[in-house]
């Protein structure tokens, strides 16, 4: 991920939703379909948050809607 990939993870569904503006259930159906970047890690939902950030910002959400 990055140097500092520590404090750059978000875990849990719960905190991915508040990251993108979208409730939990939300944050989790787009992590279930694989609609965002990220993995799970022992059974709990984790990703990068520039990741996250960035394909919101750039064409991965573009690609997502299609």
């Amino acid at each position: 991920m990055h140097k500092d990939n520590q404090s750059d993870l978000v875990w849990g569904a719960e905190e991915i939703g508040l990251l993108i503006g979208r409730s939990t259930r939300q944050a989790f159906a787009l992590l279930e379909g694989n609609h965002i970047p990220c993995r799970k890690v022992g059974g709990r939902w984790v990703a990068s948050r520039n990741e996250l950030l960035n394909f919101f910002k750039g064409s991965g959400a573009d690609a997502g809607a299609a």
